[in-house]
């Protein structure tokens, strides 16, 4: 076993005991400890601001993207904003002991399903410091241990974050290892937190395409996440002008790199303007990647490879085709998506239903924009990702996302004859 391997084994074997102490926390305590640490944030502010100076100065020295400073940087509105949420969390119910479902047998036995918390979870990230807070906050509120282990680039970031949400953990009367940082920017750390099976439950990846698919091929424990956000959207033939517009620039140029906005664009051949539809994500900055049919609509176009239908940009380039009919819609988002989130713009009720429940995804919306696919629009809270999985939770994932069930059977005495 190396040093890292005992590490990990170590925080795991402290997290399980958090974890059994918080299985007594009430209500009010979770909800306290998360105010309590929403504070030492603030009151951390002078510390917290000169280490992420510091994680700002030696990412330039790296040389890291513009887009890269920009999710690294923290300034005092962006503070506020993470001390904010951690307090928005405390104020949401408590998943921890909700009922799912009841019933009574005709013995007389009754029999529940009961949430409860998933355990210890392992969240690896990368860039955005105010994620060791999120990720801290909704793991606490739902009853759970957490392990953190952020980039590299955010290290003083992170540790001085977390450092001010355990000191409101403790002061609450909660365990303050409930909530583990791992100190070191070691990849090999990474490794022996996916190896942790029996120690940590779950893992959580946060980061771009290499890092998820790292923590996918690797884990020997549970894996919630996804890949890629291959978002669609379809405008349908009775699709309103201004609607389609509206939407199709939204969700592709309102913020380019999440990964709910729309990579491709699909447009019904009888829908009568493909023409403005095009021109507008033009003239809103964006590339079009287009197959012949939408070539000829404008000589700005840009000729569509077949590597562009399987391509999550992150940027201002949108592949465009033309297709007949819903079910040919759907069948280039079940050969090219990657089962997140996909939409149809369409007046057409029934054309509608049936793309909600044909198409494959973990997010299908109907005449909104892609960019909504975020826990916080859902009505969650802060989320801790989307999960495009089809075992445990799937979209965005809140505290109900981080718990699972247990049986309980309550008798008056009786035994199985």
């Amino acid at each position: 076993m190396n040093k890292h391997q005992a590490t990990i084994e170590k925080m795991g074997q402290t997290a399980r005991r958090a974890f059994a102490d918080l299985a007594g926390a009430s209500d009010a305590q979770k909800a306290a400890a998360l105010k309590a640490a929403a504070k030492q944030l603030r009151m951390g502010r002078e510390a917290i601001l000169s280490a992420n100076a510091l994680d700002m100065q030696k990412g330039k020295e790296r040389g890291l993207s513009d887009a890269m400073l920009d999710r690294l940087m923290i300034d005092d509105e962006r503070l506020e904003s993470i001390a904010s949420a951690v307090e928005q969390v405390a104020l949401l119910p408590d998943p921890v002991g909700a009922r799912i479902d009841r019933n009574e047998q005709p013995n007389g036995l009754v029999m529940e399903r009961i949430r409860v918390p998933l355990g210890v979870i392992g969240i690896i990230y990368e860039s955005r410091p105010n994620v060791t807070a999120d990720a801290a906050a909704l793991a606490l509120r739902s009853g759970n241990a957490v392990i953190l282990r952020g980039g590299s680039e955010a290290i003083e970031s992170n540790r001085t974050i977390h450092k001010a949400m355990a000191v409101g953990v403790a002061e609450a009367g909660l365990p303050e290892d409930a909530i583990q940082l791992v100190q070191t920017t070691d990849r090999e750390a990474v490794g022996a937190m996916l190896k942790a099976s029996g120690l940590i439950d779950i893992i959580i990846p946060r980061g771009g395409k290499s890092l998820v698919a790292r923590v996918q091929d690797e884990a020997r424990v549970p894996v919630l996440a996804h890949l890629d956000g291959i978002c669609h959207t379809y405008i349908g033939k009775d699709a309103d002008r201004n609607k389609a517009i509206a939407i199709a620039v939204n969700a592709k140029m309102r913020r380019t790199g999440v990964c709910g906005a729309m990579e491709t664009l699909l447009i019904d051949q009888d829908y009568p303007a493909p023409g403005p539809l095009v021109r507008a994500l033009i003239e809103a900055g964006c590339e079009v990647r287009g197959d012949d049919m939408i070539m000829e609509l404008d000589p700005r176009t840009v000729s569509a490879e077949p590597v562009d239908w399987d391509t999550e940009y992150l940027a201002p380039i949108v592949a465009v085709r033309m297709v007949q009919g819903v079910d040919e819609a759907l069948a280039h988002i079940a050969e090219h998506g990657s089962h997140h989130t996909d939409a149809i713009v369409t007046e057409d009720n029934e054309v509608a239903q049936e793309f909600i429940q044909r198409a494959d995804s973990a997010i299908v919306m109907h005449n909104a924009s892609s960019q909504f696919a975020d826990g916080g629009q859902f009505g969650l809270g802060a989320e801790i990702g989307i999960s495009t999985g089809r075992l445990h939770a799937r979209g965005p994932v809140a505290l109900e996302g981080l718990t699972t069930y247990k049986w309980v059977v309550r008798g008056t005495g009786q035994v199985r004859p």
